[in-house]
């Protein structure tokens, strides 16, 4: 579990493509207080595993999933990252609960300046949309962020300068693809209203209330 406070940006050594995953080796300096052989890392929002560790780089595999629902496949070497260490029990929530199992992508559209806050317009699919509230939270390259507004196939937020030069969001350009994590609150509501809702029926559709209504 992560909260979405970026602890380092990091940088991509190198990338080892194979023919349906990739192995990445990324290099950092405070997230290796502690880090461990088989710790979880989110990068740029993904959780990874640490997978070997070694002079403040270590590796980790990406498996074609991860690859086809995320940004990762358009690193190369000397990339950016945002990089945030799995958080301990004794931890605070400075943002709110990432999983680090991302949900898909969006681009940005437009970036408008305002004093000292930076305005993003992300596009993405209405799938990802649908789980989207105003003033809701959404970790955007697993940077926790509160959504300003939004319309049918986009949202707003906006950054101050400390998130702009402590994440790499503020590298972003219009049309850079970034990872969207929805709030997972929203995910687990929906699943348990659908239970509910589908608990009476059998399979040839006959409901409690179709029952009810009969006299039953």
């Amino acid at each position: 579990m992560f909260t979405g406070i970026i602890e380092e940006v990091g940088k991509v050594v190198s990338i080892k493509p194979g023919l349906k995953s990739s192995i990445l080796w990324i290099q950092g300096a405070e997230i290796f207080d502690d880090l461990k052989l088989g710790d979880s890392v989110a990068v740029n929002g993904v959780c990874l595993t640490v997978s070997s560790l070694d002079n403040k780089i270590f590796t980790a595999d990406i498996m074609r999933e991860t690859l086809s629902r995320s940004s990762l496949a358009k690193l190369t070497g000397g990339s950016a990252v945002n990089l945030e260490r799995a958080m301990p029990s004794t931890g605070r929530f400075g943002g709110h609960i990432v999983s680090g199992h991302i949900d898909g992508t969006g681009e940005v559209e437009n970036i408008v300046r305002e004093d000292n806050a930076i305005w993003f317009t992300i596009n993405t699919s209405e799938k990802i949309m649908k789980y989207i509230v105003e003033k809701g939270s959404i970790a955007i390259d697993g940077t926790s962020l509160t959504v300003a507004d939004l319309k049918k196939n986009s949202f707003r937020v906006s950054i101050i300068p400390h998130t702009g030069k402590s994440t790499i969001l503020g590298t972003k350009r219009i049309g850079s693809i970034v990872n969207l994590e929805n709030d997972i609150v929203g995910k687990y509501i929906e699943k348990l209203i659908f239970a509910q809702e589908n608990a009476g029926k059998s399979r040839d559709g006959i409901t409690m209330n179709m029952l009810e209504k009969a006299g039953f």
